[in-house]
């Protein structure tokens, strides 16, 4: 990556743990794709639940020549999400999954129908 992830925090305090699992998970994007240009993850908990538990939003913008991916997690669909390190492992399995699909079609693996 030609810029280390950009990790910031909104409606939160900043916590060291969850930026770390960020930055180790945004290495092993790079090591599958290495032309990666910036990596910004944004981790906010928009609502601060007393009795249900706080769910995290996580949202990562991913900058790759030819195209941006985006992940953008709602957390009121997904109440696995009150534990940010799944929040932020669930975001990144699904950034993956896009970054995979695109390198595909980028390298013509993709069939195309007449």
């Amino acid at each position: 990556m030609q810029i280390p992830a950009q990790v910031t925090f909104r409606d939160m305090p900043v916590s060291d743990e969850i930026q770390q699992a960020c930055w180790k998970e945004s290495e092993k994007l790079d090591r599958y794709y290495d032309r990666i240009t910036s990596c910004r993850v944004t981790v906010s908990m928009p609502h601060k639940h007393h009795r249900k538990g706080n769910l995290y939003d996580i949202r990562i913008d991913l900058t790759v020549p030819g195209g941006e991916l985006v992940v953008n997690r709602e957390p009121a669909k997904h109440h696995q999400d009150e534990d940010p390190h799944v929040a932020v492992h669930d975001a990144f399995k699904r950034i993956r999954r896009q970054l995979e699909d695109f390198v595909q079609k980028q390298r013509g693996d993709v069939k195309s129908h007449d």
